[in-house]
């Protein structure tokens, strides 16, 4: 604590013994930095709050809902600081005056958008508006930058309520007549795809509807084809297996006492078995004789009128089955043969005529494009008519000022007296730093510590410094002179002060 406090002692020993220097620069720095603060405008905010309430019941029938008014509000925010409403500030105000080429209008154009803000007070989507201008012209007096503030305010709440008011109706009849004007251009050209299309379709009939139409064809009959070979392939198996029954299945039904040819042959075998039995050879006369008798049965059994047995109703029903089948086998065999012939017809037709089928697709194509954008071009256009019907003969719209835009009576930039502070204690603290390092820069000690430190020798004693009278009247002289001079510099300070207030109320 002892070395800060001779630190201190050493630096304040330093700063007074070149006090003259150090009031030199302080009252070089201020009258510098109070000259630049002089110079710097004043600047004069206006404020003004607007309040836009749109609420219609009929409009949320019809999709006009409150998240689209709220989107309506927000987009009049965002483009009410706009190149084109700004030029019209400056045209209406006398930020224009002096303003004579397009050069100087897009300058001033850009300086006022850095002075003007829209702020939306509340939550997102609010309804009240605060409306801030600024003006700072160097080449204007203070009562005019505050009128000058005060009248772009009032500009911005005109075209404010111009647009909220009256712009939506103008534009949207104006939006309605543009996209009449597109509905009557698309009408026309979707009458000449169609009558090309129509003549198209004409010369090539099988070609219609494009390469895609022909390709979908295409496919269709294949995929129609596979069905018909699959069910082809079912009836020719169902028809062998009604064969094979046939095969097995005799026609008519036979029993013992039936009698004919038949019953005599199966006696005549029974005959020559009971021969054979018996051990006699086939060279005997019995035995030749019996074979003989079974060989004449035997044809008459096979021959006309051989049968005399019952007709078998199995036999008869799967005739009839066979025949159903046989037919369906025939006709399936048909179909497939005429798909393929229309498969072979059509991959022809596209492989003779490939620019033909290409042109085709580009019709169609161009036909569905055009008949999409027609429909939504007439759908957009009826909800915008009868959407601005609603805003135009049911829209309720509350628009009102809140507050009127403020004449501002003290600049709101700069902190002039702050400023005028901030310079005077820059002033000091620069005299005593220069003041401080010259004697640091100076082989000189201000404490005997100082001079033991910086030897390393013990010091003996300090001799204190001794004047005359004379020397002293000179002394105290010049004491008076610092501190005159010093209270001038704070005098000047109070003053420029008092001239500030002063300046504020004559605004006022």
């Amino acid at each position: 604590m002892s070395e800060l406090l001779e630190e201190a002692r050493a630096a304040l020993w330093t700063v007074w013994n070149r006090r003259w220097l150090a009031l030199g620069v302080a009252w070089g720095v201020c009258v510098l930095g109070w000259l630049i603060v002089a110079l710097i405008p004043n600047t004069y905010e206006s404020e003004a709050r607007v309040f836009i309430q749109l609420d219609d019941m009929l409009a949320d029938q019809i999709g006009i809902t409150a998240a689209s008014r709220d989107k309506d509000i927000e987009r009049v925010r965002q483009t009410l600081t706009s190149a084109v409403n700004l030029e019209k500030i400056v045209r209406s105000t006398r930020l224009g005056d002096k303003v004579t080429t397009p050069g100087q209008m897009a300058a001033a154009v850009a300086d006022l958008g850095k002075n003007i803000k829209v702020v939306a007070q509340g939550d997102k989507g609010a309804n009240l508006f605060q409306i801030t201008a600024d003006s700072g012209h160097s080449d204007l007096s203070d009562a005019q930058n505050s009128q000058l503030a005060q009248d772009i305010a009032q500009q911005m709440i005109d075209i404010f309520k111009e647009q909220n008011l009256g712009g939506s109706r103008s534009e949207m009849r104006d939006t309605i007549a543009f996209m009449d004007q597109q509905l009557a251009e698309r009408s026309k050209q979707l009458e000449d795809a169609e009558q090309r299309r129509l003549a198209f379709e004409a010369k090539y009939p099988d070609l219609a509807g494009g390469s895609d139409a022909i390709i979908a064809q295409l496919n269709s009959n294949r995929s129609e084809l596979r069905s018909v070979g699959a069910d082809l392939a079912a009836a020719q198996s169902a028809l062998a297996a009604i064969d094979g029954q046939l095969a097995s299945t005799p026609r008519t039904l036979t029993t013992p006492d039936s009698g004919g040819p038949r019953a005599a042959l199966a006696q005549a075998r029974a005959n020559l078995a009971a021969l054979q039995a018996r051990g006699l050879t086939e060279s005997h006369p019995d035995v030749i004789a019996a074979e003989k008798q079974v060989s004449v049965l035997t044809r008459q059994a096979q021959g006309p009128g051989g049968d005399y047995g019952t007709p078998n109703p199995a036999y008869t029903s799967l005739q009839s089955i066979r025949v159903e089948r046989q037919a369906n086998v025939q006709a399936l065999t048909s179909r497939a043969a005429a798909l393929q012939q229309q498969i072979v017809q059509v991959e022809a037709n596209q492989a003779k005529e490939p620019v033909a089928a290409a042109e085709a697709k580009q019709i169609s194509r161009d036909y569905d494009v055009l008949k999409a954008q027609y429909d939504k071009l007439l759908a957009d256009r009826e909800e915008l008519r009868l959407r601005g019907q609603v805003e135009t003969e049911h829209s309720s719209v509350k628009f009102q000022v809140v507050d009127p835009p403020s004449a501002p009576r003290k600049p709101s930039a700069p902190n002039r007296p702050l400023l005028l502070f901030g310079v005077l204690f820059a002033g000091v603290a620069a005299g005593c730093g220069v003041a401080f390092g010259i004697g640091k820069m100076r082989s000189t000690f201000a404490t005997a510590s100082k001079l033991e430190t910086a030897f390393e020798l013990p010091v003996i004693g300090t001799v204190s410094l001794a004047m005359t009278d004379a020397a002293r009247a000179v002394a105290r002289k010049k004491r008076k002179l610092f501190v005159a001079a010093s209270g001038a510099l704070g005098g000047l300070f109070v003053v420029l002060l008092a001239a500030e207030f002063i300046q504020r109320g004559m605004v006022a």
